[in-house]
């Protein structure tokens, strides 16, 4: 009786843990096959044939469509270089140059994957119409109060994050460093 008792203790706290463990990872993710460069995030095997079934799960989960390796690939950022999450009421600098890419697209979005919604309807930019500098490098301000030049509103959001697509790159997996990618820097300057 007594070993019936602990068998069934046993299979009960697994099958928790093994829930618990299934449920954390389908809902923030793990980090196989991940690149980190600065603040920025990217899972350049989510859209292939060999996605890792955690990230299959969050994919399905989540309902988004992956950039296909062959098409490009797709970094986040949820946190500046200094790990502070971005805040829509703070002004926010991204500025530098992206890696290597016929064309690249920077969107600003809620937590939940939202565009945040703003008056003037600009939710990002595009490598085409952003304005550069002399040596090819941009800045954008997200703040929520109006600037000059490149700028993105984020209507005074408690949180969002910043998604950075290119596309025909040679960023893939095998790419590791600022040096192999040369990635946007993401500071807070100033916060109410």
């Amino acid at each position: 009786m007594r070993l019936i008792l602990i068998t069934l203790v046993t299979l009960i706290i697994a099958t928790i843990v093994g829930l618990g463990a299934t449920w954390m990872t389908a809902t923030r993710g793990v980090n196989v096959g991940t690149i980190k460069i600065g603040a920025w995030t990217a899972r350049p095997r989510t859209g292939t044939s060999s996605i890792d079934p955690y990230s299959r799960a969050s994919v399905a989960r989540s309902g988004e469509l992956p950039v296909g390796t062959g098409d490009g690939v797709l970094f986040t950022a949820n946190r500046d270089d200094a790990g502070r999450a971005l805040d829509g009421r703070c002004d926010v600098v991204v500025k530098g140059v992206t890696p290597a890419a016929r064309f690249w697209t920077m969107t600003i979005y809620d937590t939940k994957g939202q565009l945040v919604a703003n008056s003037l309807q600009r939710y990002g930019f595009t490598s085409q119409e952003i304005v550069r500098g002399s040596d090819g490098s941009f800045e954008v301000r997200i703040t929520s109060r109006a600037r000059a030049g490149n700028w993105l509103p984020t209507g005074g959001l408690d949180r969002y994050m910043l998604v950075l697509r290119l596309y025909d790159t040679p960023v893939g997996v095998g790419t590791r460093t600022q040096k192999d990618a040369p990635m946007p820097s993401v500071s807070t300057v100033s916060c109410p």
